[in-house]
């Protein structure tokens, strides 16, 4: 017996919630074995439709990390909410990190929703929970409490987002381009951060520090991102293997067409048929899904993964250098011109994320990659270190010669991090956990992210008061210990 014959009769007519193995329509006339060309077109733009509405999400976590950092040095904001010199870095700390912390609630609370609701709703109801957040921090209340308290729950949307985006890529994202589309979620981020880095500078030298609006400008601005994540989800399908656990197959298969072209072809069928099966044996594992199951052998290696790699992208500075880096410009030398070039080393982000996705994204090895990005970044901190401990920075002024020296040193540093530790942790994670356990492997791997991101963000500020130079010595020894976390305990999920 044929394949498709094999398939059957009576195809898409699953019922809700009944998970016994269903076969799809019979052949037709019209079945074609193969793709047409258009057909091959038209399914890779609107993979690239849904992974692009996907990833505004990554767009605006990364909005809010650049621009909270501008802002915080704005003397706007410092009169509008009352706080002292003295009190500075506390705030600073805690405005960036207690973000972090909502996010890394929002990533366990994200995994009963989305498995009732689906992805796209899950992502309309965290852009609404952002929205929220946004409201209460772009008001000016002239009290912290407030707008901490959207902070946290600007937080709890963001934290569902790095959860969803990268398990919505995969299942929907043809394979071939899979990795490509898959680092679209760093590109966004490069994108986000660099124009958060603009804006601030904009409003730095446009908007009088006497009136608020130019504090309220940048943070209201996250509205804009925040609402384009749940009106994009209108205009995409709902993930197909999600709607095949859930007995709905009629509409998993149109949404598996749609994304594929919408051509009814050999290719497809076999496809779903795949997905099919591959989640019919997930059932047929155990009834439920129970924590317990992190726990076996081979899956304590991928919660272990997930976990600390999260950790070691966090510990190679770069996203300190994200949050504070009007901060960070100043200590080592750019003087007044420090918002200036923070707008460029966004920019440096940006080139540094696409040169990796078209060019060396499915080229290396994911193993290779980590390690040459490890020490690369290591390099650079070490070199900027001596830098700055040999050429003491000025507080104020112009841009020295060693403070231009330093700033081409973090852009390097920049460039190396878009090119490995940026994008390939969310890749890495979302290929290393089978489909079963995929959806809480990449919430715990996301949750780690932001327990990690609020870590560094505590500590950041106060390291740059207190050790000054030493701060980017302690980064340049942690990229070296990456190289052999990635060398010993990284496996190769790739092949270049």
């Amino acid at each position: 017996m044929g394949f498709l014959q094999k398939l059957g009769v009576g195809a898409l007519a699953g019922q809700e919630d009944d998970h016994s193995y269903q076969p799809l329509l019979p052949p037709s006339s019209e079945l074609l074995s193969e793709p047409t060309a258009m057909g091959k077109k038209l399914g890779t733009l609107r993979a690239v439709w849904l992974v692009t509405c996907c990833c505004i999400g990554s767009f605006l976590f990364a909005y809010d990390t650049g621009i909270v950092g501008g802002v915080l040095s704005l003397s706007s904001f410092e009169r509008d909410f009352g706080y002292t010199a003295a009190q500075k870095t506390n705030v600073n700390s805690t405005a960036v990190s207690i973000l972090q912390a909502g996010a890394f609630f929002g990533c366990f609370l994200i995994w009963p929703i989305t498995n009732r609701l689906g992805r796209r709703y899950s992502l309309i109801l965290c852009s609404i929970t952002f929205c929220i957040g946004t409201t209460l921090q772009t008001i000016n209340t002239h009290s912290l409490g407030c707008f901490y308290a959207g902070r946290v729950i600007s937080g709890l949307g963001v934290g569902g987002v790095t959860v969803l985006v990268p398990i919505f890529s995969a299942e929907m994202a043809p394979k071939e381009i899979r990795g490509k589309l898959g680092s679209c979620f760093q590109l966004f981020f490069a994108v986000g951060v660099c124009l958060s880095y603009w804006v601030d500078y904009i409003v730095d030298v446009a908007v009088s520090s006497d009136k608020s609006a130019q504090w309220q400008i940048p943070v209201g601005l996250q509205f804009v991102p925040g609402f384009l994540v749940g009106f994009g989800m209108l205009f995409v399908k709902e993930s197909s293997r999600w709607l095949v656990k859930k007995g709905r197959y009629q509409e998993a298969f149109k949404n598996l067409k749609w994304v594929r072209g919408g051509e009814d072809t050999d290719v497809l069928r076999a496809e779903f048929a795949e997905i099919q099966a591959g989640i019919e044996e997930e059932l047929r594992q155990t009834e439920g899904l129970t924590l317990k199951e992190l726990w076996l052998p081979a899956n304590r290696y991928r919660v272990f993964i997930s976990i600390t790699i999260q950790l070691c992208a966090q510990l190679t500075g770069n996203t300190s250098l994200a949050y504070y880096a009007p901060q960070i410009f100043k200590a080592v030398g750019a003087g007044s011109e420090s918002m200036f070039i923070t707008g460029f080393f966004g920019i440096v982000k940006i080139i540094g994320c696409a040169t990796f996705i078209t060019f060396f994204v499915e080229q290396f090895g994911r193993k290779k990659s980590f390690m040459l990005g490890a020490f690369a970044m290591g390099s650079f901190m070490l070199i900027l270190a001596l830098v700055v401990a040999t050429h003491t920075p000025k507080a104020s002024g112009g841009v020295t010669s060693a403070g231009i020296a330093a700033i081409f040193i973090i852009y390097a540093e920049a460039f190396s991090f878009n090119m490995s530790w940026g994008p390939l942790p969310w890749l890495y994670i979302g290929e290393i956990f089978p489909s079963r356990i995929r959806e809480i492997g990449v919430g715990l791997g996301a949750a780690s992210q932001w327990l990690f991101n609020f870590m560094m963000s505590q500590i950041t500020p106060h390291a740059i008061e207190n050790i000054a130079w030493k701060t980017f010595l302690m980064f340049a020894i942690f990229n070296y210990a990456i190289i052999f976390y990635s060398h010993f305990i990284l496996k190769e999920v790739s092949d270049p």
